[in-house]
């Protein structure tokens, strides 16, 4: 009897969770500098390129999950 489990595939969910990571560098390269500005309370951050990429790597993540759940 074997015990491997070919459900999970690492490197297939790597390949798109880097794939979403590379998209959201270049949404963050394509968009510059992105921020939120909240004029009523007088708030403006910053944010930078860091969690867009994770942002990307997430969404590809999710992706593979979808990609999964319907045995594509």
């Amino acid at each position: 009897m074997s015990t491997k489990n070919d459900d999970n595939n690492f490197g297939e969910a790597a390949g798109f969770a880097a794939g979403g990571a590379v998209l959201g560098g270049g949404a963050a390269a394509t968009l510059g500098g992105i921020g939120v500005l909240a004029p009523a309370a007088g708030i403006a951050i910053g944010i930078g390129a860091a969690p867009v990429v994770a942002a990307g790597a997430v969404i590809g993540l999710a992706a593979y999950g979808i990609k999964k759940a319907f045995n594509w």
